[in-house]
């Protein structure tokens, strides 16, 4: 397992190493977001291919990983095309404690290393003896399917109050978001709260504790609701400081008045 697991690692530094050249060429760092989320759905699969474990197991892991992993980096990949040559505004400030591009590179194999510890739920089943999935890990994926599901929801739901011109400026309050400010954040904490879960059923899988401390430490302290709150606030003012005052910041929740 010890092999398995120093192979995707290098497998991630290769592969964000050649992110990490296209973004100096193109001169958009952006596609680091999208190269951390399609990570799982390159390693999840090597994994179950190569691991000894239960194959119904190990494949349930790898699929559950591998369409939250390809929704995802899609949907920033799409972002970044629309954007671009357009930057990410969280890329202008990184540039200040990364100067030029070889502390950046330094920056992308430090989240190679991450990938690499966020695939060990996927590991961990793939290596696992146990010739039948135990209830904990079909709550588990369960869990971690609901997040797929609302995050998915809640990035849908904001598309479409984009798409409409009427809504420029505004805030959404639509549908997930009118209960919580960041849904697409809590659903996707509540898939490695999932994965986590669902590994607790092989050995050495209370490990995976990392991977959802890890993305509630990067959502709530981080490049997620910090840096989405401060933009938020530039562009729309009164309007969303009355959105805070009024919607739970990460947990969906009854509004108050």
């Amino acid at each position: 397992m010890i092999s398995s697991f120093v192979l995707g690692l290098a497998i991630a530094a290769a592969y964000f190493a050649a992110t990490w050249a296209i973004s100096v060429r193109i001169r958009n760092y952006g596609l680091l977001d999208v190269a951390f989320s399609y990570g799982v759905a390159i390693l999840a699969p090597i994994y179950a291919w190569t691991g000894p474990g239960f194959a119904a197991r190990k494949w349930a892991f790898a699929a559950i990983g591998a369409v939250w992993s390809l929704r995802l980096g899609t949907y920033i990949l799409v972002r970044v095309i629309r954007r671009h040559p357009a930057e990410d505004a969280r890329y202008a400030s990184l540039r200040l404690r990364w100067p030029g591009p070889l502390g950046f590179l330094v920056f992308f194999e430090l989240q190679a290393l991450l990938v690499a510890v966020f695939s060990l739920p996927f590991l961990f089943a793939s290596f696992n003896p146990a010739p039948a999935i135990a209830a904990v890990e079909i709550v588990g994926l369960t869990l971690a399917a609901a997040g797929v599901l609302g995050e998915t929801v809640a990035d849908l739901q904001m598309q479409a109050f984009k798409r409409d011109p009427a809504n420029r400026g505004r805030v959404c309050e639509i549908g997930l978001w009118r209960y919580s400010r960041h849904p697409n954040y809590f659903f996707e904490s509540l898939v490695w709260w999932g994965f986590f879960v669902a590994a607790l059923g092989s050995p050495y899988g209370w490990l995976t504790i990392a991977c959802p401390l890890l993305m509630l430490y990067f959502l709530l302290r981080v490049t997620g609701i910090p840096l989405t709150e401060e933009y938020a606030v530039q562009s729309k003012g009164d309007a969303y400081r009355e959105y805070q005052r009024t919607t739970s910041g990460f947990i969906p929740w009854l509004r108050r008045r």
